[in-house]
């Protein structure tokens, strides 16, 4: 198992990424929210998933540990692949997944493009108690709730000014994280604005 790379970014697209590891190249797919927060040609580290199949052995990277624990969760489930769990993790935030599972939200899963009700359906009774066992592990499930309701408004806001979702979400997250989850809607995109 590749638990890890850690090497120069060579080529960067939404889709997947090269890393440069003492002249080896190493192509790995990534979600959209992994694009956004890799700087092109500098030394970067992703968490990885190898996927073995008959006919290919495919990498996965993830920026953060939280990102590739949701991603092995996903696709713990029949139905969930590497592509589809991929798929939701550019749709959606690692917050935005977790939220979604806890609250048993199937409508916010199923809005992920190649989710039916079905397989929607069957990410929440499967992940619902492991999730929140997490959520009350970390200490996030009072304070999503609090926050999340704000930080949505925050991001529709950013969104309608001009800002990419993606990046948008980095934005807040890192606010979240720096200044506490206790802000207003308006202090949340006032901090956004400053940091933009």
């Amino acid at each position: 198992m590749i638990a890890y790379i850690d090497g120069k970014l060579t080529y960067k697209d939404p889709t997947y990424v090269i890393i440069d590891v003492n002249g080896v190249g190493y192509q790995i797919k990534i979600s959209l929210g992994t694009y956004s927060s890799l700087p092109t040609g500098e030394r970067c580290k992703l968490h990885t998933y190898l996927h073995i199949k008959e006919d290919a052995h495919t990498l996965y990277g993830f920026t953060t540990a939280a990102e590739k624990e949701v991603f092995l969760l996903l696709i713990s489930i029949s139905g969930v692949g590497p592509n589809t769990g991929l798929m939701i993790l550019s749709s959606l935030s690692v917050d935005e997944v977790q939220q979604a599972i806890i609250r048993e939200d199937v409508r916010t899963i199923q809005q992920v493009k190649g989710i039916g009700a079905k397989t929607a359906q069957r990410v929440i009774l499967e992940l619902k108690d492991k999730m929140k066992k997490e959520a009350l592990l970390t200490d996030t499930l009072v304070p999503a709730a609090s926050h999340n309701t704000n930080r949505a408004e925050a991001l529709s806001a950013l969104v309608t000014l001009g800002f990419a979702k993606n990046v948008a979400e980095k934005t807040l997250d890192s606010i979240i994280k720096r200044e506490g989850g206790n802000l207003s809607v308006e202090e949340l995109i006032k901090f956004a604005l400053k940091s933009s």
